[in-house]
């Protein structure tokens, strides 16, 4: 969790700023990195170190709780709204936003017994980790063999995969009843779209489309 908070909190408003540089040069940008940030990375790892250490004590939701506090604060100050229009920006975006509504889950689980503390497991891992993971191995993909930086429609349906997979796993961990039917759902979710990612990226003949200035012909 807390390598989602530093590093996703690093590249999430830089990329940001990037894009919007270009699409709205005199427009404004994601906040700079200041005490906010300082503190939400503090606390993510304090909440961290007590939920691991002492995770049934009276400490640990009041922790988690200012974790994810501070953690969603962080992002609204990124101007997420702004990245509607790429799919390439907005799952950063969203990613960081399961770090935070996973923090605030584990709080609400340590207050109250009657949410299941798997819930915020979820968040964190599907929804954090597993979105995350998605949203950058398809950049760099794209970026390191010499692709446009955009999602196109496949790329879109990865995201939107994987965060079903995530809202359907939180379900099967709420709604007992349907537990069966959510897990399976959940699962092919996200089977899918890492399947997808594979199909799409993981190829060995996918060839740059930038042309080598340096090559030739014989």
């Amino acid at each position: 969790m807390l390598l989602v908070a530093l590093i996703g909190g690093r590249i999430t408003p830089s990329f940001t700023r990037n894009w919007l540089a270009k699409q709205r040069p005199d427009g404004a940008m994601p906040a700079s990195f200041d005490f906010l940030d300082r503190a939400a990375l503090a606390a993510t790892a304090l909440a961290c170190a007590i939920w691991v250490a002492a995770p049934e004590g009276m400490l640990a939701p009041w922790l988690e709780l200012v974790a994810g506090v501070t953690l969603g604060l962080r992002l609204a100050r990124w101007r997420d709204q702004a990245t509607l229009r790429e799919p390439l920006l907005w799952v950063l975006h969203l990613g960081y936003g399961w770090l935070s509504f996973g923090f605030l889950l584990l709080a609400l689980s340590g207050l109250n017994p009657a949410l299941p503390q798997s819930a915020a497991l979820h968040a964190l891992t599907v929804g954090a980790i597993g979105t995350m993971t998605l949203a950058v191995m398809t950049r760099a993909s794209l970026g390191h063999t010499g692709c446009p930086l955009t999602a196109g429609p496949g790329t879109t349906t990865i995201y939107a995969l994987v965060t079903l997979a995530t809202v359907l796993r939180l379900a099967a961990s709420i709604d007992g009843s349907g537990y069966i039917v959510f897990l399976s759902l959940a699962a092919a979710a996200g089977s899918g779209a890492f399947g997808l990612f594979a199909l799409l990226y993981a190829k060995p003949f996918m060839a740059p489309r930038v042309k080598d200035e340096t090559a030739r012909p014989i």
